[in-house]
């Protein structure tokens, strides 16, 4: 039992420093990235400034407190969802191996944007897919790092058998 704590303590521990270390690679993505950037400071500013209009024509502050909500779901599910459930799975199953980890999680967080549209567009252009390919790239290697650092946190040892006991023989 004590040393089903420990584990359950260093996995969080683990997703507890893996987290943020994906929304530096998020950001530091978005910055070095121009088109990345461009659009989602775009896509930011919209939402200020129709909030903002909105604010002005006389909706309430609620409608503030509804877009942070959507924003803070939105970090949530490609921050902290995907490293989770690769632990989960990794634990469970077994599998400590870092390309596990680390491109289990890129690889969830790279599709996170396209399951929630359904994995489909309409009308695609050569233009709006090699954005949305950088912009995959970006969020593949967010998850990447996230997934890493928790591989090299908790991820090799998860799941690890106990050496036996020299007195009794059992872990």
């Amino acid at each position: 039992m004590l040393r089903l704590l420990g584990h359950l303590f260093i996995a969080s521990l683990a997703l507890v420093l893996a987290i943020p270390c994906g929304a530096a690679v998020l950001v530091f993505g978005a910055m070095l990235d121009p088109a990345t950037s461009e659009t989602l400071s775009r896509l930011g500013l919209v939402g200020l400034f129709s909030g903002l209009n909105d604010l002005a024509s006389g909706i309430g502050p609620e409608t503030l407190l509804f877009a942070l909500a959507a924003i803070a779901r939105a970090l949530f599910v490609l921050l902290v969802v995907p490293p989770a459930l690769v632990a989960i799975v990794g634990a469970v199953l077994n599998w400590r191996a870092a390309t596990w980890y680390g491109a289990g999680t890129g690889l969830l967080t790279a599709l996170v944007p396209w399951f929630a549209r359904g994995l489909s567009r309409t009308g695609p252009t050569p233009d709006a897919l090699a954005l949305e390919g950088r912009i995959t790239a970006v969020l593949f290697l967010t998850g990447a790092a996230s997934g890493f650092v928790y591989w090299v946190i908790a991820g090799r040892h998860s799941g690890a058998a106990a050496p036996p006991h020299p007195d009794t023989g059992r872990a």
